[in-house]
């Protein structure tokens, strides 16, 4: 375990201005991470609506877990927040340094703060809880990467976001005897699809399923929400929901599946590949051409195999880390 980072070590550099985030700071802050998700070789994709969403859900405690960096002159060039998502001792950190203020010892600052901040949760919970950070960065982030190991972390876990380019229209969709897909009807659907989402994602890595209203909060009342881009497949028999693919677009010319499950009694019969080409399928119709989605590259349920033979490739790679602050026989 590493000592505690001592209040002296948390200063900004020289010529720079540390602060709590504000609401004020959501366009700064968005322009922030495009800026840096651009210099990575991604997309700038991150909107002010988003941000805003992000900083409103229940729990998210901007006072003590949100800071900006920024210049003499206002600019914000550097953003970490550290939240307690889940209640559970893991603390879910995130930070971003312009590329051009890089390597002045801003994201050192920021990762102190972090740390901080869940050493600062540790009175909340049980003496035996284990309290740990986990942070992300992109696989050929040498920078961030080299950062995070100066302060105790290593890598536990790979993600891929994975692409395909849509020049043709896409296969059509085989459906599994006794299924139909139809698309999301809102003030009816929310409980089931809910529950079909939870059930689908239990065999994931370290899956914390949502309650229901953080669920509602963060899909069905996101600014992005489209119905007409989920789908949801219906088993006629019993009339269930065995499987969905709820999309989005996300900036101005990419479609996303945010998640695509099908639940352990329907797998097997190609319902993931048939709900994955109605998502492909309704986004090349809006003349979308580049779908994407986010995929744990070890997962147990051959997604990364179904996406490949879906015709998607690896566009980026990122790293998750861990740092333990204490260890514990239990979660919360």
């Amino acid at each position: 375990m590493t000592d505690q980072s001592t209040a002296q070590d948390i200063r900004p550099p020289v010529g720079y201005v540390l602060r709590v985030a504000m609401f004020e700071d959501a366009q700064g802050v968005t322009d922030l991470i495009n800026a840096t998700d651009v210099a990575e070789g991604a997309l700038a994709e991150e909107s002010v609506e988003e941000t805003l969403q992000r900083w409103n859900e229940n729990g998210f405690d901007m006072a003590h877990g949100a800071w900006v960096v920024e210049t003499a002159d206002g600019l914000i060039v550097g953003y970490e927040e550290c939240q307690d998502e889940h209640h559970d001792g893991t603390l879910w950190a995130d930070g971003y340094v312009h590329p051009e203020h890089r390597g002045r010892g801003i994201g050192t600052v920021m990762m102190r703060l972090a740390e901080q901040r869940a050493r600062e949760m540790m009175g909340t919970y049980p003496a035996e809880t284990q309290i740990e950070i986990i942070v992300h960065s992109y696989s050929h982030d040498q920078s961030a990467s080299e950062i995070f190991s100066a302060q105790g972390f290593h890598v536990i876990r790979h993600y891929w976001r994975m692409e395909i380019e849509m020049p043709d229209a896409p296969d059509v969709p085989v459906l599994p005897a006794g299924i139909t897909i139809r698309t999301f009807v809102p003030e009816q659907d929310e409980r089931a699809t809910h529950a079909a989402v939870v059930e689908a994602f239990l065999d994931h890595w370290q899956w914390v399923a949502p309650t229901f209203e953080d669920w509602v909060q963060s899909r069905v009342g996101a600014e992005w929400f489209d119905p007409s881009l989920w789908f949801i497949a219906i088993d006629q028999a019993s009339g269930e929901i065995a499987g969905c693919s709820l999309g989005r677009i996300r900036g101005e010319d990419t479609g996303w599946v945010n998640s695509l499950g099908v639940r352990r009694t329907w797998r097997k019969q190609g319902l993931g590949m048939a709900l994955l080409q109605y998502s492909f399928a309704e986004f090349y119709r809006r003349g979308l051409r580049r779908v994407g989605l986010g995929v744990d590259a070890g997962s147990l349920t051959g997604a990364t195999r179904l996406y490949e033979r879906a015709g998607m490739h690896v566009a980026q790679r990122y790293d998750r880390f861990v740092k333990v602050l204490r260890e514990g026989t239990t979660t919360a």
